[in-house]
């Protein structure tokens, strides 16, 4: 059984179109839509009325899909998707997608992956190619951060720290082999289930951002997360930490966090994974 998972805040039936559609011809089976607003929306009303109503939802309703609302207090990111991993972990799922609402892909894609995990058990976590709407490639796949990798991020012009940015963002890769990473992008999350019941779930002390980071990491000390470029999805991709001063604070904040759970000056997981990868990169770009 395969399982997903969309938190959502402030969005409408609109927003979610695109996610919805991608998922309605893949072989996930139920979707778990958690809603953050703080505010009154239109949401559940939307939904109830697509699932009364849209064709091609229905005509897969019949096959065996389910999409469930949940309208939850917003205790974080990692909180709501956990409220749905928990639920698929109940239902007894194999395999779950945490998903943002602003991501789409082609029936190909979920195929793929699970094909992937299923040959190889020690694969915890898999992340296609992401696309940005033009085509181009979003360097989503990184090395694990050091302090000074996100805070000249915050507060350094892109032109100074082009050279560290590219070797954070793995960019000598080139984005077209299968790397095993230490630090995959929340955007799209496909997960094994009974890994997550090994390692944990989503850190719930992080509110918004870093918890991608710090659950990819968990899973990478005794399993693989892998990137897998033979497919692609598209992603809008805002950046809204780099140009809302109050989301930058919570995206600090969270970084503050992890460095306090994992370190900041030493860290042995995190040079002993970024070492290997690196080591691994230069033999491939070699043969």
């Amino acid at each position: 059984m395969i399982t997903a998972s969309i938190v959502t805040y402030n969005n409408n039936l609109l927003d979610l179109e695109g996610i919805l559609r991608s998922l309605l011809i893949s072989p996930v089976q139920k979707v778990w839509i958690i809603d953050h607003s703080d505010t009154f929306m239109r949401l559940e009303g939307e939904l109830q009325e697509y699932k009364r109503k849209d064709d091609e939802y229905l005509k897969h309703e019949g096959r065996g899909f389910h999409l469930e609302y949940i309208k939850q207090v917003n205790k974080g990111y990692g909180s709501g998707h956990n409220v749905a991993l928990r639920k698929a972990i109940e239902e007894g799922s194999q395999y779950h997608l945490v998903v943002n609402p602003d991501v789409w892909f082609g029936a190909e894609v979920i195929p793929a992956l699970w094909r992937l995990m299923e040959e190889d058990d020690t694969i915890a976590q898999v992340m296609p190619k992401v696309l940005f709407l033009n085509g181009s490639v979003q360097r989503l796949a990184k090395l694990l951060p050091t302090p000074l990798d996100l805070f000249c991020r915050f507060f350094m012009p892109g032109k100074l720290i082009a050279k560290r940015n590219d070797r954070f963002e793995l960019k000598q890769s080139g984005y077209d082999k299968m790397m095993n990473v230490p630090f995959l992008s929340g955007c799209f999350m496909f997960l094994r289930i009974s890994a997550l019941q090994s390692e944990g779930l989503f850190d719930e002390r992080f509110f918004m951002y870093m918890e991608d980071v710090d659950i990819t990491r968990r899973l990478h000390m005794k399993y693989k997360t892998l990137f897998f470029p033979s497919v692609s999805i598209y992603h809008r991709f805002s950046r809204l930490s780099y140009h809302n001063w109050s989301i930058s604070l919570m995206h600090m904040v969270s970084v503050v966090k992890y460095f306090n759970k994992w370190g900041w000056i030493y860290d042995s997981g995190r040079r002993r994974f970024n070492k290997r990868l690196l080591k691994e990169l230069k033999m491939n770009s070699e043969e």
